[in-house]
């Protein structure tokens, strides 16, 4: 087994058809195939063995969906590096994945750690400016073909977004990534036809697995952006006459407060969202406005990242869906280790074939995320009579307040209610008596103006009063990594 396989299988089937496109340029299947394998035999001809990593230090360009598939043909590991970290965070990631070898590009290599401070790097490729290896003079046979690998070999190394403490490097099998590449082609009824548009990251596993690796399977076509410029996003939607948007729900607010009358959606036929949760308001609102349903997927890095879809077949608002084909998921209640009735809130737990081997080289860790073959989310949700699943929060987001549980996004979703109000995120900050308390933090739509009272006031009226903000602060934006995802983290750190 070999994800790089399923990119060969499309050339074989589809040579003529295109299979991405990058500003002006177009590669058809039949040229990223060959140019994948050219660059294959390229990284060998370094001595890079089997089995060894490879960072992938690229932003959203073709060169990272090369270097991807390249690795794969002859076994490599690729490393997924984010772009926006800074040398300490790389030099982490690289140093504890022992990576032999980094391709970067001359926009992002400033970020790099000094070279004495990568033991393991024995070759630096670099696309464009100066760098020891020449990206470009890695060329071989371009009719290589990918390595048989047995299916439990490393495919790929993620490094989680570190939360708390250091990230852990999440090592997805081959079977891991075929197996949830082939739900996500069945779930979403991807076709050669489909063209999805992708301005995620491609470091992360949202953009890596479930789009990339998954419209190249299908014979599809990916769109790549390097990053999400609003204008740009929404014009590229019928240029390209776009069939599956992937977004996540900060690219949905900002799109419902664009001028939507001005872009080309018509040749939309699915929209999905992932990556964090997607509030009730703007779910609404985009169906009010455009027609389509936010189909929302669900799932951590550490299960490929599919687990759930909403929906096949019977879409309900504000789900994260049943759990997709080949894969079970449950509601426990973390203190008892039972698994609680529907309608009850408990921890989220995932099985199937999408699974993650493990953490790299941390088997402490590994052995408390997967429990009996369980992998526990550290996500607080229920289930409903129907088997349909709802994410509250995140078990470290809970606030106690004199006891009470109190879930942010209860709040925020009430906070979303008021007009003026753009985004909002709460947390617990400490308190003498309470122990903790409500703060919210509320960014307003441009032009916009809420008084702190009336929002205060706004949540009275629909929750509890020990979840009702003890303070409210107006900020310009709220703090997020490239997928959107908010860090909350980052508002818990002294101002």
């Amino acid at each position: 087994m070999n994800i790089a396989r399923n990119l060969e299988r499309s050339a074989f089937h589809h040579p003529g058809r295109p299979a991405l496109v990058f500003r002006e340029r177009r590669w058809t299947y039949r040229e990223l195939d060959r140019a994948a394998s050219s660059l294959a035999a390229g990284l060998a001809g370094l001595g890079l063995r089997p089995g060894e990593r490879i960072g992938l230090h690229l932003p959203n360009w073709p060169e990272f969906v090369l270097t991807y598939y390249a690795a794969s043909k002859i076994g490599l590991v690729p490393i997924s590096l984010n772009v926006v970290y800074k040398p300490d965070e790389l030099g982490y990631i690289i140093n504890d994945g022992e990576a032999a070898a980094v391709v970067t590009a001359e926009p992002v290599a400033a970020n790099l750690p000094p070279r004495r401070d990568l033991p393991s790097v024995r070759h630096l490729i670099q696309v464009g400016g100066q760098g020891e290896v020449d990206f470009r003079s890695l060329a071989g046979d371009p009719g290589l073909r990918a390595m048989e690998l047995d299916r439990s070999a490393t495919a790929a190394i993620l490094y989680t977004s570190a939360t708390t403490g250091r990230p852990k490097g999440v090592m997805l099998t081959h079977e891991n990534v075929v197996s949830n590449t082939w739900a996500t082609t069945h779930h979403l009824r991807m076709t050669p036809d489909d063209r999805g548009l992708c301005a995620l990251p491609l470091f992360h596993c949202f953009g890596q697995n479930f789009i990339m690796n998954a419209l190249l399977s299908c014979g599809g076509t990916l769109v790549l952006q390097e990053r999400f410029v609003l204008d740009d996003f929404t014009a590229a939607i019928g240029v390209h006459s776009i069939t599956l948007l992937y977004a996540v729900p900060t690219m949905y607010i900002l799109m419902l407060g664009s001028d939507m009358a001005r872009w080309d959606r018509s040749s939309l036929r699915l929209c999905f969202s992932a990556a964090a949760s997607l509030p009730a308001e703007p779910e609404r609102q985009w169906k009010e406005r455009t027609g389509h349903d936010i189909h929302q997927g669900y799932g951590l890095t550490e299960c490929s990242p599919f687990a759930s879809y909403n929906h096949d077949t019977a879409f309900r608002p504000g789900s994260i869906g049943t759990p997709i084909e080949n894969v079970e998921m449950k509601v426990m209640d973390p203190a008892t280790g039972q698994e609680v009735a529907d309608g009850e809130l408990g921890e989220i737990l995932i099985k199937g074939p999408n699974v993650m081997k493990g953490y790299f080289r941390n088997p402490q860790a590994t052995a408390e995320a997967v429990r009996e073959g369980w992998l526990h989310s550290g996500d607080i949700g229920s289930r409903d009579a129907d088997g349909y699943f709802y994410v509250v929060d995140r078990v470290k987001d809970m606030i106690n307040v004199s006891g009470f549980k109190v879930f942010p996004r209860e709040v925020e979703e009430v906070l979303f209610l008021h007009p003026s109000v753009k985004e909002a995120a709460v947390l617990g900050i400490p308190d003498p008596v309470r122990g903790e308390a409500v703060k919210a933090f509320v960014v307003l739509k441009e032009g916009a103006t809420a008084d702190p009272e009336a929002l205060r006031a706004l949540c009275r009226d629909r929750v509890a009063s020990y979840k009702v903000p003890e303070a409210v602060e107006f900020i310009a934006a709220l703090p997020k990594s490239p997928t959107g995802k908010i860090l909350k983290k980052d508002m818990r750190k002294p101002q």
